[in-house]
């Protein structure tokens, strides 16, 4: 039994060096690994799976520590998120952010419409998605000797208008008519500005039966002044009683405004308040069996009333302009305030109606 005590002995011995030669194999690999790690640069991939668990952050591994390799798992070895996208990818997204980023420009939007104020001053208004727009191809627009025309497929399908009042001074219809003209809107009469007093037009009565006698179709309007509800019925009555057994075959316009360099009566109300004052008067001369019709510039139509009260009745704008600078739906434009045309011997006022109003 000697023999076999001898004999343990000197093999445990054997063991614990080699165990120990074991560790010391172990660590000089690690040791090397991360003398290699330290010499890459923060973003070289990793060459292998120890770099990228060794690699804890972006300012180099911990020396201090050695990972256990036994306690590490599968998951543990997935690197790839250490690493930022690639440069393409992140030049993509930018451009697609780019597109897809709101124009903030109102001239460009296509939400905004550029106004002009009395006093100069321009301003862009947000174009309202709820108020009928007009569909008008203006490329179809033709302007032959003053007279602007509106064609679809070849054929007329609009109609010539002048307004008239005593500031036309005495007017030949029958030579407007054969100028080309197909309708007037006749000036019946106005409020003072000032004293609220309510006027014939001087050539009213006159101009009424000329231009019936002519052959032309007949529209008529009131410049309005009216701050009370009763003064608007009152307005529109007055008009009404001056028409006797005339045919009216366009519509009747209200037409409020302000005056130049001075301060007219309806600015001292509300939006609100002239909304409702423009109700009353159309629906007073509706009730009499006419066509009411709003008239004004971009102004007007889009600050001083409120139109999304006013959707039933046609509008008649009034722009001085090649093309017509108007969102919404309307029915006549006023397109010049210094023609010249056979028939009148001052400055006219011409107007297209791009629906015939005498068929409806």
């Amino acid at each position: 039994m000697k023999l076999s005590g001898d004999f343990e002995q000197p093999h445990r011995g054997d063991m614990s060096r080699l165990v120990m030669a074991s560790v010391a194999f172990v660590a000089a690999i690690f040791i090397l690994v991360l003398a290699v790690n330290q010499k890459d640069s923060p973003s070289q991939k990793p060459v292998n799976n120890t770099q990228a668990v060794v690699a804890e952050s972006q300012t180099g591994p911990d020396t201090s520590k050695v990972p256990d390799a036994s306690a590490l798992s599968p998951e543990d070895f997935d690197f790839w998120d250490m690493y930022g996208e690639s440069e393409e990818s992140t030049e993509e997204e930018t451009e697609e952010t780019a597109e897809s980023k709101p124009e903030d420009d109102p001239a460009t939007d296509g939400r905004h419409t550029r106004l002009v104020g009395a006093d100069g001053k321009e301003e862009w208004v947000l174009i309202s998605p709820y108020l009928p727009k007009h569909e008008y191809d203006f490329t179809k627009l033709v302007c032959q000797s003053n007279l602007m025309k509106y064609y679809v497929e070849g054929r007329q399908v609009s109609f010539v208008g002048a307004d008239i009042s005593k500031y036309q001074d005495y007017v030949d219809f029958v030579k407007l008519k054969k100028a080309g003209v197909d309708f007037v809107m006749l000036r019946v009469g106005g409020r003072g500005y000032s004293t609220g007093q309510l006027n014939e037009d001087d050539y009213f009565e006159e101009n009424l039966k000329r231009a019936g006698d002519a052959g032309l179709s007949i529209g008529l309007y009131f410049s309005s002044q009216a701050i009370t509800e009763e003064e608007a019925e009152e307005e529109a009555r007055f008009l009404l009683e001056r028409i006797g057994d005339a045919k009216i075959d366009y519509p009747i316009a209200i037409d409020m405004g302000f005056v130049e360099n001075d301060t007219a009566r309806v600015e001292e109300i509300s939006r609100a308040e002239r909304t409702n004052l423009t109700k009353k008067f159309l629906e007073t001369i509706e009730s009499e069996g006419y066509i009411p019709m709003i008239y004004g510039n971009k102004d007007w139509l889009l600050k001083r009333v409120d139109l999304s009260k006013l959707t039933d009745y046609d509008i008649w704008y009034s722009e001085t302009a090649d093309l017509p600078d108007y969102p919404y739906r309307f029915s006549m434009w006023q397109y010049t305030k210094t023609a010249s045309i056979d028939g009148i011997s001052g400055y006219a006022n011409l107007n297209i109606s791009f629906i015939d109003f005498s068929e409806k």
